[in-house]
Order: C-alpha cells, then structure tokens, then sequence
C-alpha cells in the first residue's frame, strides 16, 4: 500500500483554516464556535465538564514541594475529545479537541475554583524523547492571572509529522497565596486521533491485508474482554478509535472488520484491523496491519483497552 507524500509550507494554524472553517477558534478573535461556547463561560466550567470523562487522580502534594501531580486516564481519551484532564481543590483542567486530517487543535480551560487569585500563571509544552520530532505544536500563551473564579484558555494547534507513541507533556506552574504550585499531565494526543476512516469492498480489502503480511507491519493480541461484549457498543467503540468498521466483509458476521488512513506531514499510512470475539470464552483476538513497520504495535496498544 502506497500514498504519495503531503508536502506543506505555511504554519500550522493556516493549513487547519483551510482544511475547516467551522472550528475551534481562539477567543482572541471573538468568534467561538457553537461546541465551544459551551464551555467558555466560567460558570458553566464545573457542570459541564463534570459531565465528561473524568481523570485518574494521583496526589503527591505530601512528597513534592510544588504542590500536585497528575496522571490521566489515557485511555477514556483514545476515544473521546473532551474531558476533564484534571483538578484539585484550587484548579480544574478542561480540554475539547477536533482533528483534521494531520492537524490538531486542543482548547484548554483552566479554571480557578477558589476565591484568591491564581498569579504567574504558565502553560509550557514539552515532549519527552523523540515526540519533538514526531510532533509539531505551536501554544498559545495563557493570561498570567487568573481571578478567583474565572477561568482562562488556551489554545494548542498540533501537527502530526509522523508517527509516534508517546504524548506530550502538559506543565503548568502558579503562585497560589504567596504558595509556589506546579502540575504536569499528559496532553491526551494520541496516533488515532489522526486516523481517517475509508471504506473498502472485500476484494480491496483481503488484497490489501495480504499484502501487509512482514512481521513488522503486524500486531496481534488475545486478551480477556474487560467490558461488554454487545455487538453495537463493540463497533461504537472501534470507531470511536477513528477506525471505519466495514459490513459484509468478514465471512463470519460475529467478526469485526476496518480500515483507516492515518495522516501524518511525511505519508499516508494504512491502517487495518480484525476483531475476532469468542463470547462463550470471553476473550478477543484482535490483529492490525499497517502499511509503515511498527505502526501496528501502536494503534494495537491503543485499541485493545477499550475492549
């Protein structure tokens, strides 16, 4: 499987423009959008994203002396946008998220839940490793006071460069009564979030399957099925993964049959999967094949949790 190179010049924020015009925009330019209006006000900030995905919650506040760190639920991410990334008794972290073709936009809110003000307030990126590289991303600066209260956003354009396996990291640091504060989370960006489902008959499909047969190019896992089992809440979830699930391809219908394209600035990567469901044992065999080696270990990885 073969896709021709994208090659781009201009920045990040041009290329989203012109691939969407109804998209997240930064409230500099005065001009939300319906979705994320939603959550621009600050008093909406804790009922509605009290209704998203909620995080995993690791306090060290006793051991270290800047006060929390935070850990996500990575996974509830893999298939959802928005969220809560996390929150304290001082701070709630909200994001919503769209995706385009290689690009990203992630609108955070931060919104201070006390009445004292949050001062010198700072939202950093960064990228552990290789992801640098494999991840171009552009943030905008957030307001360094934040009121008791209020709340303040800001905006992430991303760009996926190629591939990669680890997200980036989210540091946020504030004085909070005169008390240094720092927080870091992961920022829920995931190789899926920039899959494109296509659609394919069966002799594209079982073609192209063979054709993907080098071991590097192939991922499979057998595990135990950790949630339901339903025929509707299983394809829900794959194609929460970005994934298309395609009927009528597989000769037994209990099995589950996709095909996607991820995009990155380098190549179009071809994705496809199989999900094998033994519900008398309860288990999953679950076999992805992409065109660019070692691909398939990530997106397998991402896709058997939520299973």
């Amino acid at each position: 499987m073969v896709f021709a190179p994208i090659h781009v010049s201009v920045t990040i924020e041009e290329r989203w423009a012109s691939k969407c015009s109804a998209i997240l925009t930064c409230h500099s330019r005065g001009s939300d959008s319906p979705e994320l209006s939603e959550i621009a006000s600050s008093s909406r900030l804790t009922s509605v994203l009290a209704d998203l995905s909620t995080s995993k919650v690791t306090d060290f506040a006793s051991t270290s002396p800047y006060g929390a760190v935070f850990e996500i639920d990575e996974n509830r991410f893999v298939t959802k946008n928005n969220g809560v990334l996390f929150e304290n008794d001082l701070l709630q972290l909200g994001v919503k998220s769209e995706f385009r073709g290689n690009l990203g936009r992630l609108a955070l809110y931060f919104g201070n839940k006390t009445t004292f003000p949050l001062n010198n307030f700072v939202s950093e990126v960064s990228c552990p490793g290789n992801v640098g590289s494999q991840l171009s991303i552009q943030a905008k600066p957030v307001d360094p006071l934040i009121e008791g209260g209020a709340q303040k956003q800001q905006m992430i354009n991303v760009e996926c460069v190629t591939d990669f396996s680890e997200a980036p990291t989210l540091n946020c640091s504030f004085m909070y009564t005169g008390v240094p504060q720092r927080i870091s989370c992961r920022l829920p960006l995931m190789l899926n979030k920039f899959i494109e489902g296509t659609e394919m008959d069966t002799g594209t499909f079982f073609n192209r399957w063979k054709i993907l047969a080098a071991p590097a190019q192939e991922c499979q896992k057998i595990f135990k099925a950790t949630t339901t089992m339903d025929t509707e809440a299983v394809k829900v979830k794959l194609v929460g993964t970005g994934i298309n699930i395609i009927d009528g391809i597989d000769s037994n219908p209990e099995n589950f049959v996709g095909a996607g394209i991820i995009h990155t600035r380098t190549q179009q990567i071809g994705c496809l999967l199989r999900l094998e469901p033994n519900k008398q044992a309860q288990m999953y065999r679950l076999t992805i094949r992409c065109s660019k080696d070692n691909v398939a270990k990530t997106i397998c990885e991402l896709v058997e949790p939520q299973l």
